[in-house]
Order: C-alpha cells, then structure tokens, then sequence
C-alpha cells in the first residue's frame, strides 16, 4: 500500500447548522465507506500565507487548498476512485491527487 494525499480546494461554507449537519454527515459516511483506508482523516484548512523564493509574504495560500485527507491505496488509480466519493465534488469543489514518496 502507498499513502496518497487527498488536496481539496474549492467547495463552499454552511450557512446554517441544518447544513452543516448535513455536510459533516456526508463527510463521515464516506470516511466510513473508505474504512481502513484512512490514514489521517485530515482538516479543513483556514487562514494561510504563502513564502516566496525571494523571501516575500502573501497574505493566502498561492494553491487555494481547502483542506486534505491521507489515505492508502493500491496505485494512483485506486485512490482516485476513492476521490471521485469526496464530498467537496458536490459543493464545486475538486480534489488533487498525490502519490507520497518514501524517504
């Protein structure tokens, strides 16, 4: 098995509790359709800066990520069939996919 990183980015904030219940239920139900799978559920992301090569500071992430996940897969194949069930798909979102390396 190989560790994949699941990048998110994109998708959309909850208005109301009914809806956050209803995202935070969506997001566990397919956590637990990919079982052992997760490595590290992950987070959402909130505030972020972004360092330059020259040492310059913006005040937001250059990538636009919105949180991320670790899972374990078989091959890059495997874990984007496990991205296409993400929940942020379904609020316009997208998730990137990342085959880690050992080191």
């Amino acid at each position: 098995m190989t560790k994949f990183v699941l990048a998110y980015t994109g998708g959309s904030v909850p208005d109301t509790e009914e809806q956050q219940k209803a995202v935070m239920d969506a997001w566990m139900s397919w956590f637990g359709q990919l079982g052992a799978a997760i490595v590290d559920g992950g987070a959402p992301f909130s505030n972020s800066s972004t360092v330059g090569s020259d040492g310059a500071v913006s005040t937001s992430g250059a990538s636009k990520l919105t949180g991320y996940s670790v899972v374990d897969a078989d091959g890059l194949d495997a874990a984007v069939a496990m991205a296409k069930g993400c929940p942020v798909l379904t609020a316009g979102g997208s998730v990137e996919v990342y085959e880690t390396m050992q080191m």
